[in-house]
């Protein structure tokens, strides 16, 4: 039987996109689009599932399946649809305050279980729906409508808190690298497993330029570098510079000078299980090391849905049950009268 080929327009709805114009949001949307075109997951196999939050309106605009939950509570929905429906390809639309304030524990959780479920964090450091108060991912000093003074406290980044809570996929673009964007989508649908991808977004209204120092296009080559697996660590207008070990830490050398060669520059392997080079990568700001975008760590790990579904699976035979109410009255019963 041929398979169906998908075009982005299959997953679009006929609704309009009510946001701003110029967020960065709309160029998410497009590679996910996109994305799930090259895959091919047909769309009455996905579902796409969200928050609270201008990044939470996405599932309307999906021809799939979709929920629009309730404030912080998408991996929470996201992970029990899952479960119950494994056939079905499920994505999370967080934003940094839906998905990391509120959302924060049910994130970790979702992470730490490794359900195979794909999950979009749109950072753009800001409370865009609710007219821009600070978010948990807002830099210390961040001045704003609810710390006109500025914020007195330091910010999460959502790849420690992936590593933290024991994550095998993390990856990261930013609105206006398309292609990189769906490279990383198209990744993050392929793994088995939770994965997340974070996506540095722009608010135009409450926090314009937010993350100018590392999209800006003058600069964006020497303070970005897109890892790809097998790949040598290159970066730069001219993939002049290189990542190589400087003891236990790492270091940005000019290939060619200081004695350094192509053979010192570090090799990106997204596939070892240690994920103390994963961690080192993803913590890179665009200061003294240029920030990494792309796929980082790409790890198989056992998937809670099929650990699940496996564990259920051996207790019905082992225990000869049919159905719920055998196993509630398997065990001690008495009658209360």
């Amino acid at each position: 039987m041929e398979q169906t080929q998908y075009t982005p327009a299959n997953y679009k709805s006929n609704q309009s996109v009510r946001w701003c114009p110029g967020c960065g949001d709309h160029a998410i949307l497009n590679t996910l689009h996109k994305a799930m075109a090259t895959v091919g997951v047909p769309p009455h196999k996905t579902a796409v599932i969200s928050g609270i939050g201008c990044s939470s309106r996405l599932p309307y605009y999906m021809n799939t399946y979709g929920f629009h939950t309730i404030h912080g509570r998408a991996a929470a929905i996201a992970t029990g649809f899952k479960v119950a429906r494994p056939d079905m390809s499920v994505w999370q639309i967080s934003g940094d305050g839906d998905g990391l304030a509120i959302g924060g524990n049910h994130f970790i959780h979702a992470v730490r279980r490794n359900v195979d479920i794909n999950m979009i964090l749109f950072n753009n450091k800001i409370y865009g729906l609710t007219k821009g108060q600070y978010s948990p991912t807002s830099d210390r000093g961040f001045v704003s409508k609810s710390s006109p003074y500025g914020t007195t406290e330091d910010p999460f980044i959502p790849a420690e808190l992936v590593f933290g809570a024991r994550g095998n996929f993390f990856a990261r673009s930013i609105d206006v690298e398309l292609q990189i964007s769906q490279e990383v989508l198209v990744a993050a649908a392929l793994h088995k497993g939770v994965s997340v991808v974070e996506v540095l977004q722009n608010c135009v209204i409450f926090n314009n330029g937010i993350h100018n120092f590392i999209t800006d296009r003058e600069h964006r080559a020497e303070r970005t570098i897109h890892l790809v697996h097998g790949e040598k660590m290159l970066f730069g207008k001219d993939k002049e510079m290189g990542l190589v070990r400087d003891g236990f830490l790492l270091k940005a050398v000019k290939v060619g000078e200081d004695g350094y060669t192509m053979d010192d520059v570090l090799v990106h392997d997204a596939h070892t299980q240690s994920n103390f080079l994963h961690q080192q990568l993803a913590m890179m700001d665009g200061h003294d090391l240029p920030l990494a975008l792309g796929v980082i760590r790409d790890v198989d790990s056992p998937v809670y849905n099929e650990e699940i579904d496996a564990q259920i699976e051996e207790v019905r035979g082992r225990k000869n049950f049919s159905s719920l109410r055998d196993m509630v009255l398997a065990g001690e019963t008495w009658t209360v009268e």
